[in-house]
C-alpha cells in the first residue's frame, strides 16, 4: 500500500514491490527483501534461488574448450609415438631426446590442468587449478630453456678450446637443472596456498539476479609471481635461441625455440589485459584459452617441423643432411 499525499488514509495506491523484494500479505505497507541467495519472483510475492553462473561442462563453450583441451592431449600423445618410435634416428637424437620426451609429457600436463578451470569452483579445484598450470608451465618452458642452453654449449664446444664447455651441460646437469627450476615454482605455489590459499567464492556484484560462482586468488601477489616467473624463464628462453638462431645448421632448434616462445610470449602479453577485464566465468574462459593456446603454439612450432620430417621427408632425417652436408633440399 502506497498512501496518497494529501488525501485520507483510506486512499492508496496498489504498487509493486521493487526488485529483490516481496511481499505476500494483503494491504501491506512494507516489503520484505528477499535473502542473499534468493530473488523475487517476475510477480513480487513469493523469493525463487537465483540463477547460477560458472564456466560449465555443458554449455557451448565449455564443450568447445573441453574438446580442444582433449584434443590437444591427444596429438601429445601421437607425437611422443612418433618420437619414440624414430628415436634412434638423427633428426631425435640430434635436438636432445631426453628433454623433447619430457617436454611433449609436460605439454600433455599443460593441456590436461586447462580442465580444472572448467566446472563449479570447489575448493580443491581452486587450489589445485594454478598450482598445476604454473608448476606444468614452468616445466615445460625450462625444458626449453635447458634445450637452448645446450644448442649453445653444442656449438661453443665445436669451437678450439671450447671442449670444455660441454662437461656443464652433461644429462645429469640438464636434469638437476629442470628440476631446480620446476622446484622454485612449486616453492611459489607452496607459499601461496598456505598465506593466501585460493578459495570458491559466490559473487552477487556483477549480476543481483544471478550468483556467479569464481575463485577468488586469495593472494594477487602470489598470482603475479606465479605469472613474472613464467614469463621470465621465457623471456631467458627466448633471448638465448634468438642468439643462437642464426649459428650453422641446416636444423638449427634454436630457430624453432625462437619463434614457439615469441608465440608464448604474445600470448600471455595479450592475457593478462583481457584477464582483468573479463567478469566471471568469461575471465576462466580466457585463461583456458591462452593456456591452450601458448600449449598449441609450442607444441606446433617445435614439433611440427621435426614430425614432418620423420614421416614425409625421410630422406633429410640423416647426419649428413641435419649437419648441412649433402642435404636434399
Amino acid at each position: 500500500m502506497a498512501r496518497k499525499k494529501g488525501e485520507p488514509e483510506c486512499c492508496f495506491d496498489c504498487v509493486p514491490c521493487s526488485e529483490g523484494k516481496i511481499s505476500n500479505t494483503t494491504d501491506s505497507m512494507e516489503c520484505t527483501s528477499c535473502s542473499e541467495d534468493f530473488w523475487s519472483s517476475p510477480q513480487r510475492d513469493h523469493c525463487v534461488p537465483k540463477k547460477t553462473e560458472f564456466l560449465s561442462y555443458h554449455e557451448p563453450l565449455g564443450i568447445c574448450l573441453t574438446t580442444t583441451s582433449l584434443l590437444g592431449t591427444f596429438i601429445c600423445v601421437v607425437v611422443l609415438g612418433i618420437f619414440i618410435h624414430h628415436h634412434s634416428t638423427p633428426i631425435v637424437r640430434a635436438n636432445n631426446s631426453e628433454l623433447s620426451f619430457l617436454l611433449l609429457v609436460s605439454l600433455k600436463l599443460c593441456f590436461l590442468c586447462s580442465l580444472l578451470f572448467i566446472g563449479r569452483p570447489r575448493l580443491w579445484t581452486c587450489q589445485l587449478r594454478h598450482a598445476a598450470f604454473g608448476i606444468s608451465f614452468v616445466l615445460c618452458v625450462s625444458c626449453i630453456l635447458v634445450k637452448t642452453m645446450v644448442v649453445l654449449a653444442v656449438f661453443r664446444a665445436s669451437k678450439p678450446g671450447g671442449e670444455s664447455s660441454l662437461k656443464w651441460f652433461g644429462a645429469m646437469q640438464q636434469r638437476g637443472t629442470v628440476l631446480f627450476l620446476t622446484s622454485v615454482q612449486a616453492a611459489i605455489c607452496t607459499a601461496w596456498l598456505v598465506s593466501a590459499s585460493p578459495v570458491p567464492h559466490k559473487n552477487t556484484q556483477y549480476h543481483s539476479d544471478k550468483i556467479v560462482y569464481e575463485c577468488e586468488v586469495g593472494s594477487t601477489v602470489g598470482f603475479a609471481i606465479l605469472l613474472g616467473y613464467i614469463g621470465l624463464l621465457a623471456v631467458l628462453s627466448f633471448l638465448l635461441a634468438f642468439l643462437a638462431r642464426n649459428l650453422p645448421d641446416s636444423f638449427n632448434e634454436a630457430k624453432l625455440i625462437t619463434f614457439s616462445m615469441l608465440i608464448f610470449c604474445a600470448v600471455w602479453v595479450a592475457f593478462v589485459p583481457a584477464y582483468i577485464n573479463s567478469p566471471g566465468k568469461y575471465a576462466d574462459a580466457v585463461e583456458v584459452f591462452a593456456i591452450l593456446a601458448s600449449s598449441f603454439g609450442l607444441l606446433m612450432a617445435l614439433f611440427g617441423p621435426k614430425c614432418y620430417m620423420m614421416l614425409l621427408r625421410p630422406e633429410r632425417n640423416t647426419k649428413k643432411a641435419i649437419m648441412g652436408r649433402g642435404a636434399t633440399k
